[in-house]
């Protein structure tokens, strides 16, 4: 039976200010790469806690520094975290960070290891951090409407089944769900070369669609042709989507705007990290298409589930967002099975149509939610990867 959607409900995590969480994360943010050390040491101190090593943070100036610090404060703000340790070497950095995160209302605390050493800060944060496991652990699950669901998608190792099964499984799901007050994202600036004019095309008006297009154009000319080599055969489409069939860049854009379903439209683009500000819809994030990278910035944008339509078949995870892994490959059922949430590979044998499928991922969407462990959590896939535009100084 197809699903009411208007009466779908799940079981989330009420946040200070109003948002829905579907995990209850308590995390150990560190500001700087220097800061890795110390962060891991409260998460092996506590259990319970979940520590988020990168590799930045250090003499970042610029956009380059707003996008550091716009990821960090997502990330610790996002709703499925219940409340944050943030760790960093300078004071200064540090305070920002939990300001910002701060903003939401839930319970975060900064220490600096500046004029304190490891030790200190790593005993003080230790202390704290168990006094946010124990909070955390009596909060409980309450009844919420579908429309405060925050949903994100991008597709990686596609191949020839992914625009024809997987991709079209998340745009339906989209098609259902945006009407009902969700709010979706999907990205990937690079990946829609080739189908620009239909991306411009699917915007909620004619303004939006012209600030589309400046934002692809200035990723193309300053990123992509700023930096170009003889070819990008070895980067898009990657060698795996030509294995898997794809040829062309536009081949592989065409697949990847499946995602989007038939009827729904992008009501706003967003800057890489940014949250939403417009109301429930469709947004658009200018982002990298590289999994982690991606799904790390949509996290910190907000998004609370990730919808990850695959072909040849990818392994990404995040730390503190369900990543729902969907295939159309019968190959990559049979070969990477414990990878796969939603298997829709009866597309492809014509005993499941697109709509049986959009409502069999707004099955495991709603079981995601309501705690149901993803492949990518049950296997320990934590891949948080920040982005970085330019050298330090």
């Amino acid at each position: 039976m197809p699903f009411d959607t208007s009466n779908l409900t799940f079981k989330g995590y009420r946040r200070e200010n109003g948002r829905v969480g579907v995990r209850n994360h308590v995390i150990i943010l560190p500001v700087d790469d220097i800061s890795n050390a110390a962060c891991e040491a409260v998460g092996n101190n506590i259990k319970g806690t979940l520590a988020l090593p990168h590799a930045y943070g250090r003499l970042q100036f610029g956009e380059d520094l707003d996008l550091h610090f716009r990821t960090m404060i997502g990330i610790g703000s996002n709703p499925n975290v219940a409340a944050v340790i943030v760790i960093g070497i300078e004071p200064g950095w540090t305070k920002q960070i939990v300001d910002g995160i701060a903003k939401t209302g839930k319970p975060v605390e900064g220490f600096s290891i500046e004029q304190n050493g490891d030790h200190k800060t790593i005993m003080d944060a230790s202390k704290r951090a168990k006094e946010f496991v124990h909070w955390a652990s009596e909060l409980q699950r309450e009844d919420c409407p579908i429309a405060d669901l925050w949903v994100s998608t991008k597709c990686g190792e596609s191949d020839t089944t992914t625009g024809l099964g997987s991709c079209p499984t998340v745009g339906n799901m989209y098609d259902k769900l945006l009407p009902e007050g969700i709010y979706g994202c999907f990205g990937e600036t690079s990946e829609i070369t080739g189908a620009e004019h239909i991306c411009k095309s699917r915007a909620i008006n004619e303004e939006v669609g012209e600030r589309w297009y400046k934002m692809w154009k200035a990723y193309q000319d300053d990123v992509i042709f700023a930096h170009q080599t003889n070819d990008l055969s070895d980067s898009q489409p990657t060698k795996g989507n030509i294995e898997g069939g794809l040829t062309t860049i536009e081949e592989k854009a065409l697949g990847n705007l499946e995602k989007i379903g038939r009827t729904s439209r992008y009501i706003d683009i967003l800057d890489p990290a940014e949250a939403p500000e417009s109301g429930p819809g469709l947004y658009f994030m200018d982002s990298s298409s590289a999994a982690a990278e991606c799904v790390t910035l949509m996290a910190a944008g907000g998004y609370v589930v990730h919808t990850f339509p695959t072909g040849q078949g990818n392994v990404v995870g995040n730390p503190i967002v369900p990543v729902i892994k969907i295939t159309a490959n019968p190959r990559t059922v049979r070969t990477m099975s414990e990878h796969i949430d939603v298997d829709v590979s009866g597309i492809l044998r014509r005993d499941m149509t697109i709509d049986e499928a959009g409502d069999a991922l707004i099955d495991m969407i709603r079981r995601t939610a309501n705690g149901r462990t993803t492949a990518a959590e049950a296997l320990g896939h934590r891949e948080f990867v920040m982005t970085k535009l330019y050298r330090s100084a």
